[in-house]
């Protein structure tokens, strides 16, 4: 194990980054569920190479933080999915948008361009030692049931470093070009809220959102990315959305997923318009199915270790879903959590089962958090 002789492998990994004689081992790939039907692919680096991608992102954070624009929020030191939530009702309630491109970037981990991504780090960091360490670890490739596989192109997520790279990789590919040449050739108010490589582009008048998404498709393939145009749309959204589809006969204004909530046009308790929020369809399922597979697995271990277990899983639903306007969505899922405790701790023996109200009074006493807002998105 590496941990039991720490000081002295660590004295001789410095030796051998000194000497330029440090290699990455390949990473071990595992897959997460990404969705209900695919699973995403994970590098899990070795310790030692751990230890070198925190160094190196440190390194990183401290050159890139001063340039990376205001609209980027993803993996950056003290900004949050929440703050990126807010950005986006201020634009939507505040300026004079009304139009949306909602895009999705296909794979975009997995098809970050390696020799851009280099000549993009050279623009800032002249450093051929750098260089060379960030090259070794996009190129250590990817160890699956015994066989390695090369990673010619993409930088793997588990990767501590990996997000770093991306926001570099989008600031120039996506970010920079959309302040600096986008918007000078538009005639309305355009602004980008970006998190990591999931973004949402707000205009003023319909013809700068059709010119803007025509240029993002061949911006990207410049850059090795594509957009899955399937999940890519351009909606009339914003506070004249409503009267603009009723007149036209075509209903309630249509909705856009952004950071696991599906955002759609409201209205406050005095009528004006606001941008609203509900989990969305496809992270709720995804969200209760995890829980109720994980509960199965659960049903046999002793309650007092499972019970501080569903506590910290429901509250950290709470704390990320529980902002305004979503309460009877994180009730919901409150309800299904219980309801799916409740069929799996029913299953282990005849003598442990429960009666639904023994069941219930045991809710309470496990006192189990109740659903509630923690964030206030005009906070």
């Amino acid at each position: 194990m590496y941990e039991s002789d720490l000081e002295a492998n660590v004295k001789n990994l410095v030796e051998r980054l000194k000497k330029r004689s440090y290699r990455p081992l390949p990473a071990r790939r595992t897959y997460i569920p990404k969705d209900e039907k695919s699973k995403r692919p994970l590098g899990i680096p070795a310790y030692e190479d751990k230890l070198v991608q925190m160094a190196l992102k440190q390194l990183l954070e401290a050159i890139y933080e001063q340039d990376l624009l205001d609209h980027s929020y993803g993996f950056r030191p003290k900004r949050s999915m929440h703050d990126a939530l807010k950005r986006v009702t201020y634009i939507m309630e505040r300026k004079k948008m009304e139009y949306v491109v909602d895009a999705d970037i296909s794979g975009f981990f997995n098809h970050v361009d390696h020799d851009w991504l280099m000549k993009f780090l050279n623009k800032r960091i002249g450093d051929p030692n750098i260089h060379r360490l960030v090259k070794r670890m996009l190129i250590a490739g990817i160890q699956e049931d015994g066989k390695f596989e090369p990673t010619e192109e993409g930088t793997p997520q588990g990767s501590a470093v990996s997000p770093l790279l991306a926001n570099i990789y989008l600031h120039y590919v996506l970010d920079l070009w959309f302040e600096v040449a986008v918007k000078k050739q538009l005639r309305g108010q355009a602004e980008m809220v970006r998190f990591a490589d999931d973004f949402v582009c707000m205009f003023q008048y319909k013809d700068d959102a059709e010119r803007f998404y025509y240029a993002l498709l061949k911006r990207l393939v410049k850059f090795n990315l594509t957009v899955a145009e399937e999940k890519t749309k351009i909606i009339r959204f914003g506070r004249f959305a409503e009267s603009a589809r009723r007149k036209a006969g075509l209903g309630k204004p249509e909705t856009f997923d952004f950071l696991g909530f599906t955002h759609y046009c409201g209205k406050s308790r005095t009528g004006s318009y606001r941008i609203k929020r509900k989990t969305s369809r496809k992270k709720f399922r995804q969200k209760v199915k995890a829980f109720d597979e994980w509960m199965k697995q659960e049903r046999h271990k002793k309650l007092a270790l499972t019970i501080p277990k569903v506590r910290a899983k429901l509250m950290g639903h709470y704390r990320y879903y529980g902002i305004t306007d979503n309460f009877m969505s994180i009730k919901a899922f409150a309800y299904l959590a219980q309801k799916s405790m409740y069929k799996w701790l029913n299953r282990r023996s005849q003598r442990q089962s429960y009666t639904k109200e023994e069941f219930y009074d045991r809710v309470v006493h496990w006192k189990l958090p109740k659903p509630r807002i923690y964030v206030n998105i005009y906070n």
